[in-house]
């Protein structure tokens, strides 16, 4: 019976031993599962994202309400506070208002929950992922986010010391919940571990401004209690401009003499492609937006193509081994009979291709960046010529200064407009690079260093008798024209010989249908090159002049300018507001020395103060253009 049981026992241990379960001696006990090299696990924070989001949501809703209830208090009691509700005061709240949302926004795109606090109403699977679909949800979040982030923006355009408060609130706990967040998950398993933390640099930079920018406005309201400094500030830029363009002195120098130097040219040509600040002009809000908009887009454009595709190379790279010349082979590809050698060709074929991918993505970077430079000296321009009334060539669109409709539409979708088309043409332009590096890698480098796969080559030694023709072809025709058609009769070049011309063209035509055919083809590569590379450019159409309208960009493009010299011109708001100056009642002040109280009965008052002038400092004779207002 032992014996039995015994040899029961052990035959039962020997099934065990070879058993299908037991084969993989490196499975993990307890039903756990290995994690796979390389990627990232799953992050859990200690305090949900939804949560915080929800708490946010609620902040920014009590800030408007708040802003509300104190703009409303001081139209009913005009002086309680100082200032007045109006534009920030400075261009760079709103400018990192804009990079904070449109940075939010392009978090959008990995995110698997476009709206964060949904995860506390919705359902997960076990992998942690929701179940319910995510589409319709992130077109709810287009409008979500704009709405989280404009009591940021609204806190800067009431200027009073509580709206500075309650922006400095708002913008720390915005810029706190984005550091607790980076901090508790700094890696995601979406596109690359740190693509969430390099694409909200842009955020955590804007978000850092605000929160220092309200505290220190926050103090400066308790140290100026008077609202007078504000509103000074908001015409400073108008006052400038006006008295700049009034009292303009001719500098009369030394430079004169040498204009037409070599450095005066080059001063010129830099100062008509790179944009240089000039004194008395100032460029309009919405375009310091655009370029603010148009930066964010290079960057996060650039970003997710970088990370997107080099790290893939890389690994790809790192896994080659001898299989490759297996595979290869397959193919009908023989490089070499050592496999370890095809290994090493096939690791830096892979290498080559990653130089090529990076220095386009550089060069499309470099380029979308310099017409953005390109662009703001075309903006200055155009609008110094619309302030002096000037009449640009802006296609068919009405004459009137009165706004329309659809300039309106335009002026509200330009920045959008200039945004999209640079991320659009930032892609064109790196789909083009680096196929045209790789070309010219492939085919002509690499072949000629290594002396192999000289594909390219071996086609032109085959037909080259063809492209020696057409050089031929086009090389006579032009000889010809210069010794044989041409005669210098009194000074000026004649026709003549015109029975050969006749001849000669027509026995050319075949070979010229054939030049034809390749200028044809270099005529739409250099025409897709430029496209592409100013497609981002809104200041010029792509069309000819007259199909010009027909380019919505530019459409676009042409109905802003209007609506900014018509509307927002600084001479205007100048005498505007020298005007509303003048109105606005003066203090009482007591009697001043020496004049009694029966003196100012008999009509003996106190000199008037000096109206304001626009000229700082008196001007040379014959130019007496210094404007004032008097009293």
């Amino acid at each position: 019976m032992s014996s039995q049981a015994v040899g029961n026992q052990t035959s039962s241990q020997a099934t065990d031993d070879y058993s299908y379960g037991n084969w993989y001696i490196d499975e993990p006990q307890g039903g756990q599962e290995l994690q796979p090299e390389g990627e990232v696990p799953s992050c859990h924070p200690s305090v949900l994202s939804g949560l915080l989001h929800a708490c946010l949501a609620v902040l920014s809703i009590l800030v408007l309400l708040m802003l509300a209830v104190l703009v409303r208090r001081r139209q009913l009691w005009p002086r309680c506070g100082h200032g007045r509700p109006g534009l920030p005061r400075t261009w760079m709240v709103p400018a990192a208002v804009f990079t904070v949302l449109f940075s939010s926004l392009c978090l959008l795109f990995p995110a698997e929950d476009p709206l964060p606090f949904l995860t506390l109403a919705s359902p997960t699977s076990r992998d942690g992922e929701s179940e319910a679909p995510r589409g319709p949800w992130k077109i709810l979040a287009l409008l979500y986010y704009p709405a989280l982030y404009y009591p940021l923006a609204a806190c800067a355009t009431v200027r009073h010391g509580a709206a500075h408060l309650l922006g400095s609130t708002l913008s720390w706990a915005h810029f706190g919940v984005q550091v607790w967040q980076r901090v508790e998950c700094p890696q995601a398993p979406k596109i690359y571990k740190h693509y969430p933390l390099l694409a909200s640099l842009p955020l955590l930079l804007g978000l850092g401004f605000l929160s220092i920018w309200y505290p220190v406005q926050l103090v400066r309201s308790f140290s100026h209690r008077t609202g007078a400094g504000s509103e000074g500030l908001q015409s400073s830029y108008s006052e400038e401009y006006l008295r700049t363009l009034l009292c303009r002195k001719k500098l009369e120098s030394s430079s004169h003499t040498s204009k037409h130097g070599f450095l005066s040219r080059v001063w010129i040509c830099y100062g008509n492609y790179i944009y240089t600040p000039q004194r008395g002009f100032r460029l309009p809000l919405k375009l310091v937006l655009s370029a603010t908009l148009t930066g964010t887009a290079i960057y996060q454009v650039a970003l997710l193509l970088l990370v997107g595709v080099v790290p893939t190379i890389q690994k790809v790279r790192a896994g080659i081994t001898t299989d490759a010349s297996y595979l290869l082979a397959g193919f009908g590809i023989v490089l070499s009979e050592d496999r370890q050698e095809v290994v090493g060709l096939v690791k830096h074929q892979l290498w080559a291709l990653e130089v090529c991918y990076i220095s386009a993505l550089v060069l499309s970077c470099s380029l979308t960046f310099l017409m953005l430079i390109r662009s703001l000296v075309t903006h200055r321009v155009n609008l110094q010529a619309l302030y002096r009334g000037a009449a640009l060539d802006l296609g068919p669109l009405p004459r009137s200064p009165h706004p329309s409709r659809q300039a309106i539409f335009c002026w509200m979708s330009f920045s959008a407009y200039q945004t999209a088309f640079t991320c659009l043409g930032l892609l064109v332009q790196q789909i083009i690079f680096f196929l045209g590096i790789m070309v010219l890698a492939f085919l002509v480098f690499m072949p000629v260093l290594h002396g192999r796969n000289l594909l390219l080559l071996r086609s032109l030694e085959s037909s080259w008798p063809f492209w020696l023709t057409l050089v031929l072809a086009v090389v006579l025709q032009n000889m010809a024209a210069h010794w044989i058609f041409l005669e210098t009769r009194h000074g000026h070049p004649e026709l003549t010989n015109r029975r050969a011309l006749s001849a000669v063209t027509f026995f050319l035509f075949p070979i010229n249908v054939l030049v034809g055919a390749v200028v044809a083809a270099w005529r739409v590569l250099l025409s897709a090159l430029y496209n592409a590379v100013h497609l981002g450019q809104m200041d010029f159409s792509l069309l000819p002049p007259r199909a010009a309208n027909l380019d919505p960009g530019y459409h676009t493009y042409c109905s802003f300018l209007k609506i900014e010299a018509s509307q927002l011109h600084p001479a205007t708001t100048a005498f505007c507001d020298l005007l509303l100056r003048t109105q606005r009642p003066q203090p009482l002040q007591g009697p001043q020395d020496g004049l009694r109280h029966g003196e100012e009965e008999e009509g003996h008052f106190p000199a008037k103060p000096p109206a304001p002038t626009l000229c700082p400092q008196p001007l040379p004779a014959g130019r007496s253009q210094c404007l004032q207002f008097h009293r």
